[in-house]
């Protein structure tokens, strides 16, 4: 059978792997001239510094299979994320633990004593929060909500915390000891030689097509596939017949100079009255290299609402429901021939670890429904 796969992210990559290795003929579009998507690393040129193109990319994930299945590839370092975050003229650690309400609040609390003192602050009265500034103040209080959350979120989705789920804040956890790793998960690490690197390995030496520098709409499709897997924003598979959906952009400043700019890999800005919501400086995302970089490069990021030709980051989902979502959910599911997956595809926020998991237990639905002759469905995952 003859499959056409878009997007050369971990979601297609997968996919256009597992149907190769079945004997399949599979066609991977990617209209960048990389693999890799928004995972896309590479060498800076004149400090020979592994660069995150699109933002900061630490792998976790608390799935064995899922790390067993991406280790296969390359060979991955251990790496924690320690991130720290400048508030009100101080620098504080994320996320927040033990370190930052002794600090904030200038006492010298025990993990219980803490986790009472937050109890007697969080506002009690929210049973259900519906909303992100809900889910905060019902778990941490006004002040430390307002300090760390408030500003930065109005920065990060451009809009007030009141409008976005509660969800979101629920990637972020307390901590009641002195642990500052941003992640709770038992496998952690970043790639040894980057993220493009780790996605050509997925695919050398397999029967691909891959056509970069490719647009989707300019292939002509009918009649020449069996089926297509699609992982390129929903709206536009479908020239935004209801609309735009609205997704968050990233414009990045580089610097560059000697020696050691900020003495760690992130700093969130959390203040309002700062532009740009966190600075990563590369060369600490690959510890292992950072002793011998005598360079460094370092990137303000900044966020905002995208416009038609800007790459689409973080899908947005509101609070309250979503008209024009929902039709193209509508039209995508009677829509033959045709799977949408991947974190533009189902119009989700997804973490790395979950694409990838997500992506193998399409393949398994895949081979399920060729061998039983069936379709194979629109969406593997339910996006509504």
């Amino acid at each position: 059978m003859k499959f056409c796969v878009i997007g050369a992210g971990f979601s297609g990559t997968i996919i256009s792997r597992h149907l190769a290795l079945h004997g399949h003929d599979v066609l991977l579009l990617d209209e960048r001239p990389h693999l890799a998507g928004n995972c896309h690393t590479s060498r800076d040129p004149s400090s020979h510094i592994m660069l995150h193109h699109y933002g900061p990319h630490i792998f976790h994930t608390a799935h064995h299979h899922v790390w067993e299945f991406i280790t296969q590839f390359g060979t991955f370092r251990p790496y924690i994320n320690r991130v720290k975050a400048i508030a009100q003229n101080h620098v504080f650690s994320l996320p927040i633990n033990l370190m930052t309400i002794n600090q904030f609040y200038k006492k010298t609390l025990n993990p219980q004593e803490a986790e009472q003192f937050i109890y007697n602050i969080a506002d009690k009265t929210i049973k259900n929060p519906s909303n992100f500034e809900e889910q905060a103040i019902s778990l941490i209080g006004k002040d430390l909500y307002n300090t760390f959350f408030r500003g930065y979120t109005r920065k990060q989705w451009g809009m007030d915390p009141k409008e976005l789920p509660a969800s979101i804040l629920k990637r972020l956890p307390i901590r009641f000891n002195y642990d500052d790793n941003y992640f709770n998960h038992p496998y952690q690490g970043i790639p040894e030689q980057g993220y493009t690197a780790l996605i050509n390995s997925m695919l050398l030496n397999l029967p691909i097509d891959i056509q970069l520098n490719t647009r989707f709409e300019d292939i002509p499709f009918k009649n020449q596939f069996d089926h297509i897997f699609y992982t390129g924003p929903l709206d536009r598979y479908f020239n935004y017949a209801y609309g735009r959906l609205p997704y968050r952009t990233l414009d990045f400043e580089k610097y560059e100079g000697l020696g050691d700019y900020q003495g760690t890999a992130v700093i969130n800005y959390c203040d309002e009255a700062v532009p740009y919501t966190r600075i990563a400086e590369h060369k600490h995302f690959t510890p292992w290299e950072a002793p011998h970089l005598k360079k460094t490069v370092w990137f303000r990021e900044y966020s905002r609402l995208a416009q038609a030709d800007d790459a689409p980051y973080y899908p947005i989902r509101l609070a309250h429901k979503s008209q024009n979502l929902a039709h193209y959910i509508q039209k995508a599911r009677a829509t033959p021939h045709v799977s949408f997956l991947g974190r533009l595809g189902t119009y989700r926020y997804l973490d790395m670890d979950v694409t990838i998991n997500e992506a193998l237990q399409a393949c398994q639905k895949i081979d399920h429904a060729l061998k039983s002759d069936t379709p194979i469905p629109s969406f593997f995952i339910d996006p509504s």
